[in-house]
C-alpha cells in the first residue's frame, strides 16, 4: 500500500511539474509574441502609416464616404501650427503596455550619469542615428524606460523631420507621443516659451549619418553640425550628450562607397526629400533566421551625460559658437570612452567624427 501511495505521490509531482513547465514555455511564448507584434506594429507605423492614411482619405473624396476627407482636411488646415507650438503629446499614450513589450524586445536601456534640473531647459545631442532611432524614440517618446523617474520635472521631446507632419493621422501619432519637427521654430518654441524643464532631444547626424550605419561602425556626422549649439546659445539651453551603444547592431545595410553612383543616388534624395533611402534588412516575422524588415533583437543602452552650461547669448559670434561646439565634443567623447567596454564595445574602439 505505502509503495502505491508513493508511487502516485511520484507521479503527482512530476506531473505538476510538468504541467508548470509547459506553462512557464507557455507564457514564455506568449511574452515573445507580444514583443514581436509590439516592434512590428511600430515599424509599420513609421513606414507605412503616413502613405497609407493619405492614400485612403485621397480614394474616400470618390465615394459616398467624402466628408471625411473633407473634414480631416478641414482640421489639418486649422491646426497646422501645432506641432510647431509645442504639439500636443498625450501622457496616457506615452504609458501604454506595448512599449514595455517593444522595450524589452531588445531590450533597451536608459542610464543616468548626472542630474538635470527641471530650472534650466536643454538640448540633447543623440547619436548615433542608426537605422530607425530605436534607442532615441523608446528612451524619450515612451516612458517604458524610466525617463520621467530618473529626472523628474523633465519633459522630454524628440525632434523629426517637419515633412511628417503634413501626413494624415502620421501627424497625430507622432504628436501624440511628444515628438515635434526639427525646425527652428518649434525647437525655439519649446525652448523660450514652454517654461522649463523641457529637454529636446535632436539626432544631430541625421539622414546623412544613416547611409553609413553598420555594426561595428562608431563614426559620427558632427564636425560641421552647429546649429543646435547656437539654437542652445540664443535660448541658454544647456546641452546635453547622449550615446545609444547598440543602436547600429539593429539591422545589416547595404553601404555603398562614397564616390559610387548608387551613393550619389542616396545623397541626392535625401538632400532632396530630407530623408535617406537606405538600403537594410533585418530579420522576418517567422524565424529570426529568415530576412525581413524588422530589427534584430540586440541590447541598446542609452547613456546621457554630463550637462555644457551654456550661457544665452542672442546673437553668438562664429568664435563662441565652435568653442561650445567643441566642448560638447570632448563632453560626447568622454561619456563614450568612460561606458564603451560596459556595453558590447572594446577597449581599442574609438568614436570617429567627420
Amino acid at each position: 500500500m505505502k509503495t502505491i501511495l508513493a508511487a502516485c505521490s511520484q507521479s503527482l509531482s512530476g506531473s505538476r511539474a510538468s504541467l508548470q513547465a509547459t506553462l512557464h514555455t507557455l507564457q514564455r511564448d506568449i511574452r515573445s509574441w507580444l514583443q514581436l507584434l509590439s516592434v512590428l506594429q511600430w515599424v509599420l507605423s513609421f513606414l507605412l502609416l503616413g502613405t497609407v492614411s493619405l492614400l485612403v482619405l485621397i480614394y474616400l473624396l470618390f465615394t459616398s464616404f467624402w466628408p471625411i476627407s473633407v473634414l480631416y482636411l478641414a482640421w489639418i488646415i486649422i491646426d497646422w501650427d501645432t506641432p510647431e507650438t509645442g504639439g500636443r503629446r498625450l501622457p496616457c499614450l506615452r504609458q501604454w503596455s506595448v512599449w514595455r513589450h517593444f522595450r524589452d524586445y531588445f531590450p533597451v536601456k536608459l542610464v543616468k550619469t548626472h542630474d538635470l534640473s527641471p530650472s534650466h531647459n536643454y538640448i540633447i545631442g543623440s547619436h548615433p542615428h542608426g537605422i530607425l532611432c530605436v534607442g532615441a524614440f523608446c528612451n524619450f517618446i515612451t516612458g517604458s524606460t524610466g525617463f520621467g523617474e530618473m529626472f523628474p520635472g523633465i519633459r522630454p521631446f524628440l525632434t523629426t523631420l517637419a515633412g511628417n507632419f503634413r501626413l494624415p493621422i502620421f501627424r497625430e501619432y507622432l504628436m501624440s507621443g511628444g515628438l515635434c519637427p526639427v525646425t527652428r521654430r518649434a525647437i525655439g518654441y519649446l525652448l523660450s516659451k514652454n517654461g522649463t524643464g523641457n529637454a529636446v532631444a535632436i539626432v544631430i547626424g541625421g539622414a546623412a549619418e544613416s547611409l553609413s550605419c553598420r555594426p561595428g561602425v562608431t563614426t559620427l556626422i558632427l564636425k560641421n553640425r552647429k546649429g543646435f549649439v547656437r539654437m542652445a546659445l540664443q535660448h541658454g539651453a544647456h546641452l546635453v550628450p547622449s550615446f545609444s551603444f547598440g543602436e547600429n547592431d539593429l539591422f545589416r545595410q547595404v553601404v555603398f562607397e562614397e564616390g559610387s553612383w548608387m551613393r550619389s543616388i542616396q545623397q541626392r534624395f535625401q538632400k532632396m526629400m530630407g530623408f535617406a533611402p537606405c538600403v537594410f534588412y533585418g530579420r522576418g516575422l517567422t524565424s529570426v533566421q529568415s530576412r525581413g524588415f524588422l530589427p534584430y533583437a540586440r541590447p541598446i543602452t542609452t547613456v546621457v551625460g554630463e550637462p555644457v552650461t551654456v550661457p544665452k547669448v542672442e546673437n553668438p559670434s562664429r568664435e563662441t559658437v565652435d568653442m561650445y561646439h567643441q566642448m560638447y565634443i570632448c563632453s560626447l567623447l568622454k561619456l563614450f570612452n568612460e561606458n564603451k567596454t560596459k556595453y558590447g564595445l572594446s577597449e581599442t574602439d574609438e568614436l570617429h567624427i567627420i
